[in-house]
């Protein structure tokens, strides 16, 4: 799994007043949970959450405060309601001998033959939730399709995975190859002759 390193402030005072004034000064107020310490109070500048927060991939994050560094991964972030900008982050503290729960991106592979015979792929999850070590996640899930025709879908139960475990329900469809409506026209005018 890939890093981001962000560099962060440690903060002493918290709440609204403070917060409100992190943010006037492009600082995210920040949380870390599941330190041996206790929880850390933090602010990172909003530009350097670019390359975590806006991008479909997924980061193990090494946080720098106060001299130290630490592994993290990114566990809730709030918006702001009307300007969209990031007004709080959680992160949660990695152990490397504790398995951690993630969601990881689908990656779609190969061609099938449903879609090459007109069909559509529609894709319902963009993610699964999994858990395992941290240096045993993937960037991504790769689905096959190369055996899906018009009508089948590939499921979780499906796909193949070592080293971590799935937790969705293996009756969830990830994608499936439906049919389209020029397809179903056709099929009715040929009917109809």
């Amino acid at each position: 799994m890939k890093t981001i390193f962000l560099k962060g402030e440690l903060r002493d005072e918290v709440g609204t007043r403070t917060a409100k004034v992190l943010r006037a000064e492009g600082k995210v107020p920040c949380n870390m949970y599941g330190l041996a310490d206790g929880n850390m109070n933090f602010a990172v500048y909003h530009a350097d959450f670019k390359n975590l927060v806006y991008t479909p991939n997924v980061y193990k994050v090494k946080i720098e405060l106060g001299g130290k560094n630490y592994d993290a991964i990114l566990q809730d972030i709030q918006f702001h309601p009307v300007s969209d900008m990031i007004s709080h982050c959680d992160f949660v503290a990695v152990d490397a001998t504790k398995p951690v729960v993630m969601e990881i991106p689908v990656r779609v592979v190969g061609n099938s033959p449903g879609v090459r015979a007109g069909g559509k792929l529609v894709k319902k999850l963009n993610r699964l939730r999994v858990r395992g070590l941290i240096q045993d996640l993937p960037d991504f899930i790769d689905v096959s399709i190369d055996t899906l025709e018009i009508g089948q879908s590939a499921k979780v139960s499906h796909v193949e995975v070592t080293g971590f475990e799935l937790l969705d329900s293996p009756a969830n469809a990830i994608l499936s190859i439906k049919t389209t409506r020029a397809l179903m026209q056709a099929a009715a005018d040929a009917g109809k002759k």
